[in-house]
């Protein structure tokens, strides 16, 4: 039985409503609803412990909706993988006919072996995409419409009761009447590169004087995002021997709703060039920041930044410094023992 009928069958026999039930199980009356109408999967037993407060609000045998939510479960899991049904036999070869010959064989034979499989469906949906959105777009054109229905050998009012089936029906349910009326009139060929598996599709040029679609799968890199005012103006103002992977580093940052100002960039190249900011890399040689004027600092500010930079730098050599002569200390005992 479905736990939907079992739980109103018992709110009928205890003369208790919905929202009573929703009290009890501390859930909303929309969730009860949307449950008892199954436009909700019951949850699974094992991470809930609405089946016990239903259970006993109902004053049902303990576990008895649990084991029926899981069934219920499982009966749904069964329809969702049930496997598709195969193309009708009409449609494949429609479909088939219209490939590029030197194809078409190939093609045929991975059909036969994969009933509506991977290809078959991505093939058959692009190509029904295709259609619809010409069909979508002269929905309203008579002439259009009287021209497929001439080709078609149909009327045009039967050619309009058609043309709504059809912009409703789906890859699953399309039919040998879709595709006469459509499929067959519109699209002159098509092919598919197996490897890339672009496919490229040629239309009936009298009902469509676009031609030619193309449908591709491949990986692209995204356009280059346009280059933010302040770097432009950092750049127009920088030295000349600010490099090119400098360049590409302060242009692929990216900032949410705040736009740098070009003092902004002068102090991430800074940051950039610090030895002191990276470990494990041979250090580079520090350039002055009278190299690098920054746009928009004050005399006072720049005396300060050039002091904090000496300041690094010194640092930097005390540490060379004492690096060497640890190392000498350490080969003139080794020396020694030796």
């Amino acid at each position: 039985m479905d736990i939907g009928l079992l739980i109103k069958r018992r709110l009928e026999e205890l003369h208790l409503e919905q929202r009573d039930l929703a009290v009890a199980a501390q859930v909303t009356e929309s969730y009860i609803s949307q449950l008892l109408t199954r436009k909700k999967l019951p949850p699974a037993p094992a991470r809930t412990d609405i089946y016990e407060k239903f259970g006993s609000f109902l004053k049902l045998p303990d576990g008895e909706l649990a084991k029926l939510a899981e069934h219920q479960r499982i009966e749904e899991l069964k329809k969702n993988l049930a496997p598709a049904k195969p193309l009708l036999k009409g449609v494949r070869e429609l479909i088939l006919q219209k490939c590029r010959p030197a194809q078409r064989e190939q093609l045929r034979a991975i059909f036969a072996k994969e009933p509506f499989g991977e290809l078959e469906r991505l093939v058959t949906q692009k190509l029904l995409d295709v259609v619809k959105r010409v069909a979508r777009d002269e929905l309203d054109s008579e002439t259009w419409l009287r021209s497929v229905a001439r080709i078609s050998g149909r009327s045009y009012e039967s050619m309009r009761v058609s043309i709504l089936e059809f912009l409703d029906a789906d890859v699953f349910d399309l039919s040998p009447d879709n595709c006469a009326s459509f499929l067959d009139p519109l699209i002159e060929s098509w092919d598919i590169d197996l490897v890339s598996f672009g496919l490229e599709v040629v239309l009936n040029r009298r009902l469509n004087p676009g031609g030619t679609r193309r449908i591709e799968f491949v990986e692209r890199d995204l356009p280059h995002p346009r280059e933010e005012a302040g770097l432009k103006e950092f750049l127009l103002h920088q030295a000349s021997d600010i490099t090119e992977d400098e360049i590409a580093f302060l242009r692929s940052l990216r900032f949410r709703g705040r736009i740098p100002n070009a003092l902004y960039y002068y102090r991430e190249l800074q940051n950039l060039r610090d030895p002191l900011h990276f470990r494990g890399r041979a250090a580079r040689t520090t350039r002055t920041l009278a190299a690098f004027p920054a746009p928009g600092l004050s005399n006072s500010t720049l005396n300060y930044q050039r002091a904090k930079l000496v300041e690094k730098e010194f640092q930097l050599e005390t540490r060379k410094q004492a690096i060497r002569r640890w190392e000498g200390k350490r080969g003139r005992h080794n020396g020694k023992k030796a």
